[in-house]
C-alpha cells in the first residue's frame, strides 16, 4: 500500500483507506467476526485510514472498530463523522451542526471507539440551519483540546468549503466520486479542494458495487440493503448502467485486472484524490488493495473516458430526500 499526505496540514495515510460503513449498516446482514478479520487484514496490508461515522448503526460501527482494532491504534488514522442528531437510544433526527450537539457527538464517539483522539473529524452533512462558520468554530475547539487532530467536511459545496476553511484549515472533503459519479468535476468541488490544498476523499468509488460487475439485479441484495431504494438500482436504470459496466469489464479484461480494480485505479489516478472503498469481506478488501498497483496509460484513460463520460449514469445517486442533503 502507498501512503500520501492527506491535505496540507500534516496528516499522512494510505492512498486507499477502508470504508467500514457496510460492516454495520445499510448494506444488509452484519457479520462482526468477518468484519473484525477484515479490519485487521486491512492493517496488515498497510491500509492506514479507517473511515466510520456515529450514524452507522447508529454507534455499532464505531463500537466494532474499537473492539476489533483498538489494540492496534498506532497503526492507523481513524476518521469519524457527525451531523444528524442521534439520541443515545439510536433514534435519528434532523441535521444538527450546532456547537452543543457537536460536543455531545464527539464525546460519545470517543467513548464508543474507546479512543482519546480522533484523527480526522468530519461534518457528515452540512446543516442548512446552522452557519458553517459556527459548526467549524466548535470543531476547532476540539482540535485545541487535543481530542481531534484534523477537520473534514462531507458533501459540501465550494462556497461552504471556502467559508469553513477560513475559520479553521480543512484537511479533507469527502464526496461520492467514481466512473459513475463525476459531478465533483463539474460542480467546482474538485477545483476548490485542489486550489486550497484540501484532500478530496472519494467514497463509493465502485458505484456502490455496480462497477465490480457482481450485481445484475437489485433482487440479489438483502431485503434491508438501502440500494434497493436507490434510483440507480431501479430496474430500467440498472439495465442502462450495466451496459457501462460491460464496457469497463471488457477494458479490465484486456489489462488482466478486475472491473473493480480498473475503476479504483481510475479514481486514484485523479489529481489530489484518495479513496475509501467499503467492504466487509477480506476477499474484496484484498482485490481492492491490489488496485493501487494498476498502471493506467493515456490510452486506458481515453478508453475509460469514452466508456464512462461525465453524466453517464442513469438515475440520481440518492432518492430525492437524500439529494437535498448534498452539495450544500
Amino acid at each position: 500500500m502507498k501512503s500520501t499526505p492527506w491535505g496540507t496540514q500534516g496528516l499522512d495515510a494510505s492512498v486507499e483507506g477502508l470504508g467500514a460503513m457496510g460492516m454495520s449498516a445499510f448494506y444488509g446482514a452484519r457479520d462482526d467476526e468477518e468484519s473484525t478479520a477484515t479490519l485487521n487484514r486491512a492493517l496488515d496490508l498497510g491500509v492506514s485510514m479507517i473511515d466510520t461515522a456515529e450514524i452507522y448503526g447508529p454507534f455499532l460501527n464505531e463500537q466494532l472498530i474499537g473492539r476489533a482494532i483498538g489494540s492496534r491504534r498506532d497503526e492507523y488514522a481513524l476518521a469519524t463523522k457527525f451531523s444528524r442528531e442521534v439520541d443515545d437510544d439510536g433514534t435519528v433526527g434532523p441535521p444538527n451542526g450546532g456547537a452543543a450537539y457537536a460536543r455531545k457527538a464527539l464525546e460519545r464517539s470517543l467513548r464508543n471507539l474507546n479512543m482519546e483522539t480522533i484523527d480526522l473529524y468530519y461534518l457528515h452533512r452540512v446543516d442548512p440551519n446552522t452557519p458553517i462558520e459556527e459548526t467549524v468554530d466548535a470543531m476547532a475547539e476540539f482540535v485545541k483540546e487535543g481530542k481531534v487532530r484534523y477537520l473534514g467536511l462531507s458533501e459540501a459545496a465550494p462556497e461552504t468549503i471556502r467559508k469553513a476553511h477560513a475559520v479553521h484549515p480543512i484537511t479533507a472533503v469527502q464526496t461520492e466520486y467514481s466512473l459513475f459519479e463525476r459531478s465533483p468535476e463539474v460542480n467546482g468541488v474538485l477545483d476548490t479542494t485542489r486550489e486550497l490544498g484540501i484532500e478530496f476523499v472519494a467514497y463509493s468509488p465502485l458505484g456502490r458495487g455496480v462497477l465490480t460487475g457482481a450485481i445484475a439485479s437489485a433482487d440479489e441484495l438483502d431485503a434491508d440493503d438501502f440500494r434497493r431504494f436507490s434510483p440507480r438500482f431501479a430496474s430500467d436504470n440498472l439495465t442502462a448502467n450495466l451496459t457501462v459496466v460491460d464496457k469497463v469489464r471488457a477494458l479490465a479484461g484486456a489489462k488482466g485486472v478486475t472491473p473493480g480494480q480498473l475503476a479504483l485505479a481510475w479514481v486514484l489516478h485523479q489529481e489530489g484524490v484518495v479513496t475509501i472503498p467499503g467492504t466487509k469481506r477480506r476477499t474484496y478488501l484484498e482485490e481492492n488493495v491490489a488496485a493501487v498497483d494498476v498502471v493506467l496509460t493515456d490510452d486506458d484513460l481515453a478508453a475509460l473516458e469514452e466508456a464512462a463520460p461525465v453524466g453517464v449514469a442513469a438515475g440520481e445517486r440518492y432518492p430525492e430526500a437524500g439529494m437535498q442533503q448534498v452539495n450544500l
